[in-house]
């Protein structure tokens, strides 16, 4: 908060006596942000967090919390270069991450995570026969698994499977689930259920989820002092009803 109140004092000093308005525009400027600017965030995230006719829920969402902030913000979607968008985001290329796991900035230091929970997102094991209940990863060790390469969270929890493929895309993951050279498909829920429509296969996510992960916005330290006023605005979508029609309207809706 020092940051932001010594930013604002660049703004005249008289910030304490200035209206919202004039508030919200030195705000912006210690962010280097100008008016007409706009933000870009990015994801590699697919449907149903973003679609090609941007009706999904990231599609939705972003604009609008910066919307509620007074800023204008552009989702850019590059689902094969997820690792790239960090970088970049890091680098300052991009204005920031649009929904990743809490601790990057631990990795990526320029990273300022916005201390909102976005959404959280169920990580969950996928079949087309099987019937189990899923509490905890030890319930899935007798089977055959798969994961796509890069999911830290599956990776590091079934190392004592009986047998686990890794493979490169959500395709070669369902794909094995439907001819039957997998017992379980671990995947996000939402991700997966756009999956399975998507290709026609007769396959239900097994509950409890195996992990429950909140996610969230991250934006470039030049950024640090809209931190605190872009989790303001996700509070209050969240109080008025905005980020639940969004919600229902882009996840829940679609489920069977």
């Amino acid at each position: 908060m020092r940051v932001l109140v010594s930013s604002l004092s660049k703004c005249g000093g008289a910030w304490r006596r200035a209206s919202p308005a004039v508030l919200l525009g030195c705000m912006a400027f210690a962010s280097g942000v100008q008016a007409g600017d706009r933000l870009v965030l990015t994801t590699g995230v697919l449907a149903p967090y973003t679609t090609p006719d941007r009706k999904g829920f990231l599609d939705q969402i972003i604009p609008a919390i910066f919307r509620e902030a007074g800023l204008d913000a552009e989702l850019q979607v590059f689902p094969t270069s997820t690792a790239r968008t960090l970088l970049n985001a890091n680098a300052g290329i991009d204005d920031g991450e649009a929904m990743r796991i809490a601790g990057l900035e631990k990795q990526y230091p320029n990273l300022i995570r916005v201390p909102e929970t976005l959404i959280v997102n169920d990580f969950v094991a996928y079949a087309t026969h099987l019937q189990l209940a899923t509490p905890n990863w030890q319930s899935i060790e007798p089977y055959v698994l798969s994961y796509i390469i890069g999911w830290k969270i599956f990776e590091k929890n079934i190392a004592n499977a009986r047998e686990v493929t890794p493979v490169r895309d959500a395709d070669q993951l369902f794909g094995l689930l439907a001819n039957g050279r997998a017992d379980l498909a671990l995947y996000e829920r939402w991700q997966g259920l756009a999956r399975v429509q998507a290709l026609g296969l007769k396959a239900h996510a097994l509950e409890p989820p195996l992990a429950r992960t909140d996610m969230f916005i991250y934006l470039h330290k030049k950024h640090e002092a809209l931190v605190p006023r872009v989790a303001q605005a996700l509070v209050r979508l969240k109080a008025n009803g905005t980020y639940q029609r969004i919600f229902d309207a882009t996840l829940t809706s679609k489920a069977p």
